[in-house]
């Protein structure tokens, strides 16, 4: 079963049915479907062969989508890239991928010029308006739909490689096959959040990101209707609900909060919601009664998943409120085990590292391996389990809890401290925006807990409330030792808040007699 089928079949079955709504333009089943052809055409023209990747460093836009059908259609492979990162991370996913064509706007050429010399073996495709040497998109895009050639067998699978966000070390490209994005996006959602065909998906993230990527193969792997913002912006968002009578929305709680002043003005205007899906990172309760009480008819959805690995743990609408601090219960279908550094299963309740088995890699929600990386994929993959390096518990009714990333525990005095779940205590104070917890040096304790804040506007706090506060809720080793205020938590370009430069601070300041 492939991808750029399900189009075909929904051009078939539908054709006149809107597809895409971006940027204010609309697009068809059976327009998006010839157009994937017309590109597919252009990309063979210019050497592309089942297996070669194609790089797409692309702003949201019909393009994009285009662009990833065409690819599937001749059987190649894509690499979405967020534009969000730099032309140096950029020239390392390239080269790294072996890419054979680069995709990009025009409005990135000024930013690439330094580094063009690292992409002159390939052909570069420009949307917008090219420079000399570059080949039009819209070029691509007239030529003639023509039969295109049988993907052999054993090029029938992957379809991306996706790079995790490399926090630590250097970025892996996961390899994602068909069967990885159809079973988790097409089925599995479906069957545990109840989404179809007939809903319409807001996307408010790059396409190029994890969470756009689902919510685009949500609606075109069902046949809905996909409506895609140019760059988040909350009055913009809930316009878009309003006028299109948006069903389903992807959200992280930084959406939310920003939603939330202009729900509370005019809640009426996003009547038609039906489906809120949240990641599996916390969110707090609170917001979240606040978001159903604002948005009745909703149901909110949550999920707890790896690139490499897919949608592991769920929960529904009512288990949002009972278990608030779960990542939910296995996906259906999915195995897990939690166990000891020597790889023996600890009983229920107590931590461990999580491994995730779907079958053999590729066939389910397991990605195929890490591109060019065969000693990192056997370190990962072991008999079909992924090693994910998250430590967790599972209690008594199946609900799972991360509780660290096992090489961002501290280990203080001989206990174990999981930085999840302080982070998770420190979030509970009404004036932290954000927190994150990092391990420094502790001439008694071997480590102690260090907390980076980010007071919420027009907030104050310090430091021996703070940490009082934790003092009532974890025990009294788990209590950060040191607190600094921040005003804005490192981030890479997905999102994730960089812990090495927190540490490195921490360390430093610590070392000199700051904080306390």
């Amino acid at each position: 079963m492939r991808l750029e089928l399900l189009l075909a079949g929904h051009a078939r079955r539908t054709p006149d049915k809107t597809a895409v709504i971006i940027h204010g333009s609309r697009i068809n089943y059976v327009d998006l479907h010839e157009s994937a052809l017309r590109v597919a055409a252009g990309l063979r023209g210019l050497g592309v062969r089942a297996g070669d990747r194609v790089v797409a460093y692309l702003p949201n836009g019909i393009e994009f989508v285009q662009l990833m059908f065409a690819t599937f259609h001749l059987g190649a492979v894509l690499v979405p890239v967020n534009t969000r990162l730099t032309p140096k991370e950029l020239t390392y996913f390239a080269a790294d991928s072996e890419a054979n064509v680069l995709c990009v706007d025009s409005s990135s050429l000024a930013a690439l010029a330094p580094v063009a010399d690292a992409f002159k073996d390939m052909h570069w495709v420009v949307t917008g308006t090219p420079g000399p040497g570059h080949v039009p998109f819209a070029t691509l895009a007239a030529h003639a739909p023509e039969d295109l050639p049988e993907i052999p067998l054993e090029n029938c699978e992957d379809c991306m490689v996706i790079y995790t966000s490399g926090t630590t070390g250097r970025p892996k490209g996961a390899v994602i096959t068909m069967a990885n994005f159809i079973i988790n996006h097409a089925y599995l959602n479906a069957m545990d959040w109840g989404i179809r065909g007939s809903d319409i998906y807001l996307v408010t993230t790059p396409l190029a990101h994890r969470t756009g990527m689902a919510r685009m193969m949500n609606s075109i792997c069902l046949g809905g209707t996909l409506v895609v913002m140019e760059r988040f912006d909350p009055e913009q968002a809930i316009a878009l609900i309003e006028q299109h009578q948006v069903s389903a929305l992807g959200m992280v709680p930084t959406v939310a909060r920003m939603l939330m002043p202009h729900l509370k003005q005019a809640a009426h205007r996003c009547d038609s919601l039906r489906h809120i899906i949240v990641t599996g990172e916390a969110f707090p309760v609170d917001l979240k009664k606040t978001l159903i009480g604002l948005l009745p008819k909703v149901e909110l959805h949550s999920f707890f998943a790896m690139t490499e690995v897919g949608a592991v743990t769920g929960l529904n609408h009512l288990e949002q409120f009972t278990h608030p601090a779960s990542v939910g219960r296995v996906t259906l279908g999915v195995e897990v085990k939690i166990v000891d550094d020597d790889g023996n299963r600890v009983p229920a309740g107590e931590p461990g590292e999580l491994l995730v088995r779907t079958g053999a890699p590729g066939n389910f929600l397991t990605m195929r391996g890490y591109y060019r990386r065969p000693e990192e994929t056997a370190k990962t993959i072991v008999n079909g389990w992924i090693r994910t390096g998250d430590m967790a518990r599972m209690d008594d009714e199946g609900y799972m809890y991360i509780v660290d990333r096992k090489k961002d525990m501290v280990l203080s005095g001989g206990f174990n401290i999981y930085t999840k779940e302080v982070e998770q205590v420190l979030l509970e104070h009404p004036a932290v925006l954000d927190a994150a917890v990092v391990g420094v040096p502790d001439e008694i304790f071997g480590e102690a807990v260090a907390a980076f804040i980010e007071l919420r506007p027009d907030s104050k706090l310090d430091a021996a409330t703070l940490i009082e506060h934790c003092r009532e809720r974890i025990a009294g080793y788990k209590k950060p030792k040191h607190v600094f205020f921040i005003e804005a938590l490192p981030r890479n370009a997905l999102g994730k808040v960089l812990k090495a430069p927190l540490r490195e601070t921490a360390s430093k300041a610590v070392a000199q007699g700051g904080a306390g």
